[in-house]
């Protein structure tokens, strides 16, 4: 298993009510540690993880692209995200593109697609945190480049990119707003705000 690295804060965080230890230290970081590679068993465990989520009428309308660092693949996806999210990605040990299915075998359009990949991107990530990796999700990439990069056939679409890999440092970002980002506290809307109906 791959260990966070000890010159990382924690960050987990006091909840209003108990939740498992691995949702509340859960965060999207920027910062990942370029020396370190991906440790594969983990990998594995990840995509396992996003492999068993729930879907409607069992459909797993989920695809992945998964890229190491070091290969083209992995530049190819880099050169299709969008602004400040080329800086810091090429440190990440891992970049997967998500795909959902939008249209079944049989030419209908899957309503619940989008719903589905989301919960398997969840429980990939919550798989991560297990596994002492962070996940960081993109929704700004370009689609059309990844679709021409990778060949992606129209029934399948690109909707966001995660960033998997080891922790570094805040200071490591270098940048003075990236690294206040890094460090600035984790908010939520309060659980009653959030309770529309709660009877």
């Amino acid at each position: 298993m791959t260990l966070m690295s000890t010159t990382t804060v924690a960050r987990a965080e006091e909840t209003s009510a108990p939740i498992l230890e691995v949702l509340a230290a859960r965060w999207s970081p920027r910062s990942y540690n370029p020396a370190v590679a991906i440790d594969e068993t983990a990998l594995a465990s990840i995509l396992e993880a996003g492999r068993w989520s729930p879907s409607a009428m069992n459909l797993q309308p989920w695809r992945f692209i998964v890229a190491r660092r070091g290969t083209a693949e992995f530049d190819s996806i880099v050169a299709n995200l969008m602004g400040f999210n080329q800086s810091w990605t090429p440190n990440a040990a891992v970049l997967i593109v998500n795909l959902v299915e939008t249209i079944d075998a049989d030419g209908k359009p899957i309503g619940t697609a989008s719903y589905d990949l989301g919960q398997a991107v969840a429980h990939m990530s919550v798989q991560a945190q297990h596994e002492g990796l962070y996940v960081h999700q993109m929704a700004g990439i370009v689609a059309d480049g990844l679709r021409e990069a990778f060949s992606i056939p129209e029934n399948l679409t690109a909707l966001t990119v995660s960033a998997l890999g080891t922790l570094d440092t805040p200071e490591a970002l270098g940048d003075e707003g990236a690294i206040a980002r890094e460090k600035a506290p984790r908010e939520r809307l309060a659980l009653d705000s959030i309770l529309f109906v709660n009877a």
